[in-house]
């Protein structure tokens, strides 16, 4: 049995459906839009109709700021957008409901699923509600759910029996590359796919589909920081100060004698090295492994001096959070905690210091295949808090940039 159940916020708490009303009024130019309801959609499969009303109570809603209803009756004549995240994405909505449902049963964990409706009210043509529904839904991470009831919450996959060849592809040429870029949606660019091409056909064989993906994924430029990498050829600068750091930045290359090629990278762990260089950074503790910079610092612990290690972590995730703000921001946070924890050290503070173009530019003027910039620094900024305040970590700054001439670009 399958129960479901919506829970809105009271009309005076609804803060976040106001916001995304006054987005979407001003944002995307409509209007004509005269209200908008946020409405979570929670179906309960594996528990009693017992526990479900408890739960409903309880988990799904908070009597004191929220409405609850069994059907759709209280949202008739809006235009309704319901959305889900894509079978594999992690609901983290669902998943919390469905751990506090086992910590009241003590029981198995039931299957829970989760969807958000956005109920529209207003004057609003078929072009408006695809605009909407476009600013609202971001593909790569969820889509359009449907409104009616399921029979079962338990999806079934089917398992190939053999995993695809990709056959003649040792043999591509560059039309076939584009194919094969085409077809698998793949991040890296043409000359990285020759390199596979070259590496397999020296292997004698072809590549099979998730060899290729694998490749693909540790390929991006989240995981290879391609970006920051990437070889500079030759700076114009229109700004003294600029030119005088690039030229400062030379002279250290000189003095260090890196014949390695130029990239961002490079410009920004050089300082480091110099310090290092000139014995300046005596206290830094290294070893095989560096996931942090390291400090050996002395710390006055209860009046008395002890050897403490102080650990600072960067961590840039461009692309992750260039197609998925929400997920590519809290990873970006996750990981500058992931990787002091590894060296036994406690995380008590963060900054969050991001750039981009212009967030006030019209959606309109967002280019083919991208998010618009004010939905992605918005969601990132929500997503970079979520993970967070879950942990309960203090950020100390947050700082954001926003380029208006790399955005007229």
């Amino acid at each position: 049995m399958v129960y479901r159940v919506y829970v809105e916020k009271r009309p005076e708490l609804a803060s976040e459906a106001d916001a995304l009303k006054n987005d979407i009024r001003s944002f995307l130019r409509i209007g004509s839009l005269e209200r908008l309801r946020i409405v979570n959609r929670y179906d309960a499969e594996g528990i009693s109709r017992e526990l479900f009303d408890t739960a409903v109570r309880t988990v799904f809603s908070e009597p004191q700021s929220d409405e609850v209803y069994y059907d759709l009756s209280p949202l008739e004549n809006a235009h309704i957008i319901a959305v889900e995240y894509l079978p594999g994405q992690f609901d983290q909505r669902a998943d919390s409901a469905a751990q506090c449902i086992q910590i009241i049963s003590r029981s198995d964990r039931p299957s829970i699923k989760t969807a958000k409706l956005y109920a529209l009210y207003g004057d609003l043509s078929e072009e408006d509600l695809n605009k909407t529904e476009k600013y609202l839904i971001n593909p790569v991470e969820s889509r359009r759910a449907s409104l009616d009831t399921f029979d079962t919450l338990i999806s079934a996959y089917p398992v190939p029996d053999k995993v695809r060849i990709l056959e003649g592809f040792r043999d591509m040429d560059d039309s076939a590359a584009e194919k094969i870029m085409s077809e698998f949606s793949l991040a890296m660019d043409r000359e990285d796919l020759r390199v596979c091409r070259d590496y397999f056909r020296k292997e004698g064989r072809d590549p099979t589909v998730t060899e290729l993906k694998m490749l693909d994924t540790y390929w991006s430029d989240h995981c290879r920081h391609t970006t920051f990498n990437t070889i500079i050829d030759r700076v114009d600068f229109s700004d003294g100060l600029l030119r005088g750091a690039y030229d400062e930045y030379l002279a250290i290359r000189e003095k260090l004698g890196r014949t390695k090629p130029q990239c961002l990278m490079d410009m920004g762990t050089i300082a480091a090295k110099l310090l290092k260089s000139d014995g300046r950074l005596a206290g830094l503790d290294e070893s095989d492994e560096i996931n942090a910079c390291t400090v050996k610092i002395k710390a006055d612990i209860d009046g008395s001096e002890e050897d403490w290690l102080l650990l600072f972590k960067n961590e840039t995730h461009n692309h992750p959070t260039e197609i998925e703000p929400f997920g590519g921001a809290a990873t970006c946070i996750g990981g500058a905690i992931r990787d002091p924890l590894s060296g036994r050290s406690y995380v008590y503070a963060a900054m969050r210091i991001t750039g981009a173009a212009d967030p006030l530019k019209p959606v309109s003027e967002t280019l083919p295949g991208k998010l618009p910039q004010r939905k992605l620094v918005t969601t990132a900024a929500a997503g970079y808090s979520s993970y967070g305040n879950q942990i309960g970590l203090a950020t100390g700054l947050v700082d954001e940039l926003y380029h208006d001439g790399y955005a007229a670009k």
